[in-house]
Order: structure tokens, then C-alpha cells, then sequence
């Protein structure tokens, strides 16, 4: 072999050898970002498993029979256990004036010659009260009366039934209260409330008269619901949340606008700006809207937005405990919850504003945190040209929200009237879940809304003064605007 041939054929080699090495760095690179994406997807999954309701927007509903323990985010406030000085309690005021006495002498004195004497000299030594309820069925009887002839006119007279007595057999109102009243504030099904009412009073009571009856509360209360809506769009300060519901097999939202005093509630398709559009509260608002930060509430510029920080608290929680080394999510909790110490110690003592020393340490002490909160997750760097903004990831995309909408955040500690958190509005939506949980779903809309318009009459009631029961009534007797007296 010539001196050419052997350099011709350890080039060949070293050619060879150069592209082996090309495809195993090739296949190094490929598998290195293979393995980042898988942990990546391990860690998300990890903390998808690590989610329950105290560490995301996860319902209580979801976490099953093993609640989370997390570390409670509540500080000892030195008082003592139980009911407060001043507390107003509540007690049974039924026992002062006792229906039946029975008396109980000693078994030893039966018998004796001297009990009757023993009796009459005996004191009251302990009293217990026995509390029950005994129903009982009123039926009363309409008769409608003819005279065959007057006596001054010389024709025939003939009686008028009330009003309200409009069929040969009906139900009266305090039946058709509880009725209504057990299958939507109670949550009782249909065939249930029918099964209760049959076995307490002996009626046999039809579902499909329970469910005229719930329809008809219902019809009654348009005119009301829609002063409730009113009041709620003319109002400084509204809560506003939705929530998800099956109606007729699918997934359609309800959404909720209320506040101290009233609950209005409707139900739309789709959860975001056409489902906000279609309840009709939003467009026409103009005060302070507290909300969960939901990306649709922003496209109302022309109010005053409030962020809930209960749900900053609950994704900072989560952050801090899949992800220890982000220092800067217990520094933000802690920030938030002295935020609102120091706000409610100030509104004890009769105050509507801070001080100038608590408003720039916050804000001082907010800024600090956004940026070390930006250090510890800085963009990715990629070098894939790719349309469109970066992924930003859940941790950063939570620090530029905090960040773009930090007046949001903190305006509880400006404005005394609004609240820390949202939770009148969850409050106010909790009994669609339960009725959700208990009925699976609503068979149509229309069934839907007739529920929404109870509950948002009953809620609004409730806030009032009434209970549902008394409010159900009044709405059934024709009298359902006794709430705005």
C-alpha cells in the first residue's frame, strides 16, 4: 500500500468516525431534551397530585375523604376560645312557656300513705325540656251559598269563592312553602320532597304538582329578580364569581353578582365575556367589581377591579410547597396576611385609612418581591424561532399578574370598603354545587333558571333578615317585594 493510499484511507476513517461522533452528539442532544421534557411532565404531574383546595382553585368537593393537612396560614390571635364578649347568642325560647308539665315524684313514694301530703310540699329540684313537633293536616272547606231568591230584588244570589280558592282540591300556602322550600333551598329531589311530605303528613302528594309548585314560585318571582338585578348593577361594591353546572347533559356556567344585600344569579353557556354579556350585570356596573382575576372580568376597563387575594393566598401556597426553593412565595404570603392584620386592627379602632408609614412600607416591601420574584424565574432562553409570546410557565405568569395588577391587589388596604377576598360570592354559589352533587344535573334550562330565580330571592332575603321559609311564602302568597320595605 502507497503512502497516497494509506492517507486516502485514513481519512475515509477519520470521515467515518466524525459523522459517528455527529449522529451520538445528535442523539445526545435529542435524548438530553427528551429528558427535560419528561421532567418537566413529572414535575407538573407531581403537582397536579399535590393540588387540593387550600392550594389552588381546586373545590373542597374535590379533595375527597383525605382533606389536606397544609400549615394553616391563621395566626394566634390571643383571644379566648368560644364566643366573644358582647357575642349575641342564640337559645331555645320555646322552653319559657311549656305546652305540658310532667311531674316526677320519687319511685320509692308510690304507694306511700303520706304521697299526696309529700306532693304538695315538694319543690322543683331539676327541669329538662322535651322538644317536638306535631304535625298536623287542616283541611278546610269552601261552600258557596245560592239563594233560589232575593228577598228585596226577587233574583237568585249566589256566593263567591276567594280569590285564591281557584280549584276543587288544592294545596295551601304553608304546603306549597315547604314544599318549594325542601326541593331547592333544601336540595331534596323531586321524588324525595314527594316521599317526606307523603310520609309526615299522609298526603299523596304528586311530583309533578311539586314541581308545578316550584315552577309557579318561580314565574312569581320574575318581576323581583330582575329589581334584585337592578339594584345589583346600581351598587358601589359587587361580588362576581361563576361557577360549573349540567344542564340537559352539558357543562353550562352560572354566574353570580352579589353583595351584602343582595344575590342575583343566572346561568349562560359559556363562562366567559358572551357568558358576562348574556347575565347582563357587567355591562352596565360601574362601581368597584371584586373578582378571582379570571381574564374576562379585565375586559371591562371602565370599572374598578379588585383581585381576591384568598386566591393569590392559595396559588402562593402551592408554589411555596411544590416549590421550596422559591423563596419569594412565603415572603408574598406573609406579606398579604400583614397586609390584612394591620387594615382590620385599623377599622377596630374606628379608622378608614392607613398611614403614611404602613402605605410606602408595603409598597416598598410589594416592588422587592416582584423583582426577586422575576430573578428566581427569568424567561426561557430558545433558540427555536417560534410566532408568538414565550410560555411564560405558572409560577412566572403568577408573578406578572401580581405585578400588572398590584393596584387591584391592594386595594383593600385604600378603600376600607372592599373586602380581603371574594368569599361572598363563592358563599353565594356553594348551594348550586350541593344541588349539582345531589340532582346530577338539571333536566332543562328552563328548570335551571326557575332554581336561579328561588335562590337568588331567597339569598337576597336571607341577607335581609328573612328565612327561606318565610320568604318562599310571602312570594307564593303574591307578596314577594316585602324585601325592599
Amino acid at each position: 500500500m502507497t503512502k497516497d493510499e494509506m492517507i486516502k484511507q485514513l481519512l475515509q476513517q477519520v470521515n467515518s468516525l466524525t459523522s459517528t461522533v455527529d449522529s451520538l452528539n445528535a442523539t445526545i442532544n435529542a435524548q438530553t431534551q427528551l429528558i427535560a421534557q419528561l421532567n418537566q411532565t413529572i414535575q407538573g404531574l407531581k403537582e397536579q397530585l399535590n393540588k387540593n383546595s387550600k392550594n389552588s382553585s381546586k373545590p373542597p368537593s374535590s379533595d375527597g375523604y383525605k382533606k389536606p393537612a397544609p400549615k394553616s396560614l391563621r395566626k394566634l390571635s390571643g383571644k379566648k376560645v368560644g364566643g366573644q364578649d358582647g357575642h349575641q347568642g342564640t337559645h331555645l325560647a320555646v322552653i319559657t312557656a311549656p305546652d305540658e308539665i310532667v311531674i316526677h315524684m320519687p319511685s320509692a313514694c308510690k304507694g306511700c300513705r303520706h304521697y299526696q301530703m309529700c306532693k304538695g310540699t315538694a319543690c322543683i329540684a331539676e327541669k329538662r325540656h322535651v322538644i317536638d313537633a306535631v304535625v298536623t293536616v287542616n283541611v278546610t272547606e269552601h261552600q258557596v251559598l245560592e239563594l233560589p231568591i232575593c228577598m228585596l230584588h226577587g233574583d237568585t244570589r249566589r256566593g263567591e269563592f276567594p280569590a285564591d280558592v281557584k280549584a276543587a282540591v288544592q294545596y295551601g300556602e304553608n304546603l306549597q312553602s315547604l314544599a318549594v322550600a325542601l326541593n331547592t333551598v333544601g336540595a331534596v329531589s323531586i321524588k324525595r320532597t314527594h316521599e317526606i311530605l307523603s310520609g309526615v303528613f299522609n298526603i299523596p302528594i304528586a311530583t309533578g304538582t311539586i314541581s308545578s309548585m316550584v315552577k309557579r314560585c318561580a314565574d312569581s318571582l320574575s318581576e323581583t329578580v330582575g329589581k334584585i338585578k337592578n339594584k345589583m348593577i346600581d351598587s358601589a361594591l359587587g361580588h362576581f364569581d361563576e361557577t360549573g353546572t349540567r344542564v340537559d347533559k352539558k357543562l353550562w356556567w352560572v354566574h353570580d353578582a352579589s353583595n351584602c344585600e343582595y344575590t342575583y344569579l343566572d346561568i349562560s353557556p359559556k363562562r366567559g365575556n358572551a357568558g358576562m354579556e348574556q347575565c347582563g350585570v357587567l355591562p352596565e356596573f360601574k362601581g368597584i367589581a371584586m373578582h378571582d382575576c379570571w381574564a374576562s372580568y379585565w375586559n371591562y376597563p371602565d370599572i374598578q377591579h379588585a383581585v381576591c387575594c384568598a386566591h393569590l393566598l392559595r396559588e402562593l401556597t402551592g408554589i411555596d410547597e411544590n416549590h421550596p426553593e422559591q423563596k419569594w412565595a412565603s415572603a408574598f404570603i406573609d406579606l398579604l396576611l400583614e397586609m390584612k392584620k394591620v387594615k382590620d386592627k385599623a377599622v377596630e379602632k374606628g379608622k378608614d385609612f392607613l398611614s403614611y408609614y404602613h402605605y410606602h412600607k408595603f409598597d416598598k416591601k410589594y416592588d422587592e418581591l416582584i423583582g426577586q420574584a422575576r430573578k428566581e424565574n427569568p424567561l426561557p432562553e430558545t433558540t427555536e424561532k417560534k410566532r408568538g409570546r414565550k410560555k411564560k410557565g405558572k409560577i412566572l405568569a403568577l408573578v406578572e399578574r401580581l405585578a400588572n395588577y398590584k393596584a387591584s391587589v391592594c386595594l383593600f388596604i385604600h378603600n376600607f370598603n372592599v373586602p380581603f377576598d371574594n368569599n361572598q360570592a363563592e358563599r353565594d354559589l356553594r348551594m348550586i354545587k350541593v344541588k349539582t352533587k345531589v340532582s346530577g344535573c338539571f333536566r332543562t334550562e328552563e328548570g335551571a333558571r326557575d332554581y336561579l330565580k328561588i335562590m337568588s330571592y331567597v339569598g337576597t332575603a336571607h341577607k335581609q333578615g328573612y328565612n327561606a321559609y318565610e320568604a318562599i311564602k310571602n312570594a307564593i302568597s303574591g307578596h314577594p317585594n316585602f324585601i325592599f320595605e
